[in-house]
């Protein structure tokens, strides 16, 4: 700056002041060029998601397939051989038409004897508990409404308490030879019926879920496996 002129600006503060502007401006430049690298970067992240979901996707299905395979033995009492029947319009079918997904049709067990007689039926049914949705499976029987056993597939309920529906052995073990539809009581307060489940204290939301579950499960499927049962021959 020019002492006798204070306005006057010399020439390297001009300079000066172009310079540190260009290069701000170089800076503010490459703005579209962050989009477009977030935006490459959020596609192939996308890409690649969409591929290991894919890749494993059948794995997983195929594992969850003989979990089911395990349970429905488990709860029908190893079976000699067992036919997956399909809900299709308000009756059990043995066989899908074309262009009907089984994974997505609702479906039953039916469990056979070595002589081929029929042991029951085994359902996966499912309902809100008290953390988030139980997921399991029992056997029934139609003929006489005996339940012949029950497995917890899926649960989120408290460690400790919700959690013993699954592994609590003397609740589970109640599901074996109970009559429906169930009642829930207070553990150690029953009396003895054919048809009652003591409750896990201090778990009894969790407890009372399990018994509605299967209470409701087998509302809308008796008539389905009990009618299925006759025109078998049972």
């Amino acid at each position: 700056m020019d002492p006798a002129n204070p306005l006057r600006v010399s020439e390297e503060s001009r300079r000066g002041i172009v310079s540190t502007a260009a290069v701000m401006t170089r800076r503010e430049a490459p703005a579209w060029r962050l989009v477009a690298t977030l935006t490459f970067a959020g596609a192939l992240a996308g890409l690649l998601l969409v591929f290991v979901f894919d890749a494993t996707q059948p794995r997983i299905e195929a594992y969850k397939e003989k979990m089911l395979a395990l349970a429905v033995g488990e709860v029908l009492g190893s079976p000699s051989d067992v036919e997956t029947l399909y809900r299709v319009d308000g009756r059990l079918v043995s066989e899908l038409s074309a262009g009907i997904h089984d994974r997505t049709t609702d479906r039953v067990f039916r469990g056979l004897g070595d002589d081929g007689s029929q042991i029951g039926f085994a359902i996966v049914a499912a309902q809100p508990g008290f953390q988030d949705v139980v997921r399991l499976i029992f056997g029934y029987d139609p003929s006489d409404g005996e339940i012949l056993g029950m497995k917890v597939l899926e649960s989120k309920e408290t460690p400790g308490l919700g959690d013993k529906i699954e592994k609590d052995r003397d609740f589970v073990g109640q599901f074996h030879g109970v009559l429906a539809p169930l009642i829930g009581v207070k553990s150690g307060k029953g009396t003895g019926g054919p048809d009652e489940i003591d409750m896990i204290t201090g778990a009894t939301i969790s407890s009372r879920a399990v018994i509605k579950i299967i209470n409701q499960a087998i509302e809308g499927w008796s008539p389905l496996v009990t009618d299925y049962g006759v025109e078998a021959g049972e």
